[in-house]
This record gives structure tokens, sequence and C-alpha cells, in this order.
């Protein structure tokens, strides 16, 4: 009567498995598909040029730097998120860090501490073009 639903063509075929027993302290470099049940402490980033998904399950955690086209985080997560495509937050996602995305999606029940940032978000004191300053900034410009 239900159907599950169809995996996503970007999610894919998970190449890499870091098992919930499995805790690595460093960094870890990967293309295709890293699923993490266990624990990272460090920077975890996506070869450039690759196609790479990381999803991170329910059990796991990454405390550090995660770079990677798409991401869908479902455990804890402490650091900086930048995807390059999109970012999923499942329902169980706790993150305490900024997320940098293209396009992000939030399930009910997941928490964020932290700012999203728009991949194409222009930084803090450098306007658009042809937008209007705040007075106090046109005094100082």
């Amino acid at each position: 009567m239900f159907k599950n639903k169809p995996i996503r063509p970007d999610v894919g075929a998970i190449d890499t498995l870091i098992g919930p027993q499995v805790i690595i302290r460093g960094d870890v470099v990967f293309s295709g598909g890293l699923y993490v049940e266990g624990h990272i402490q460090g920077k975890v980033i996506a070869e450039s040029g690759e196609r790479a998904v990381l999803t991170l399950a329910e059990q796991g955690s990454i405390e550090g730097e995660v770079q990677a086209p798409v991401v869908v985080i479902n455990g804890r997560m402490v650091g900086d998120v930048y995807a390059h495509e999109r970012i999923e937050l499942a329902p169980k996602a706790r993150v305490h860090g900024n997320l940098h995305y293209k396009v992000v999606e939030m399930n009910a029940g997941a928490q964020l501490t932290g700012h999203l940032v728009h991949a194409e978000a222009v930084p803090a004191g450098q306007p658009r073009e042809g937008a209007a300053l705040p007075e106090a900034w046109a005094a100082d410009a």
C-alpha cells in the first residue's frame, strides 16, 4: 500500500562505511559515497572535482569541518559544513556550526545551532551592486 521513498540519484551508492565502533582522529578525504556510523574528529573533505556524498547516520558524529557537494546529516555534527550542492538535515540531526549551502532541506525535529549561509550571499560589509547602503554605512563610504 505504502511505498518506500525512492533513493535519490544524488545520494547514490555507499562506497565507504565507517562503522559504529570506529573512531577516527584525523582528516578524511573521500570520493563517492561515505556513510558514517562511527565518530570522526577532524576534517571530512571530498576530493575536488569528484562526485561525493557524505551521509552522517543517527548514531554517528563528526567534530570538524565538512566540505562535500552533498551532505546528509542525521547524527551529531560539531563544526561548519560547506555543501557545494545540497544539505539535508534529517529528523535526528543535531548541528552546532554554520551551514554553507546552495540548497537546504530541513526535516521536522532537526536542530541547528548556528547560521544558514547561502552560497551566493555577499560577505558582510560588501553590498550587492545596486543595493542601497544603510544610512550609517553611507556616511563612512
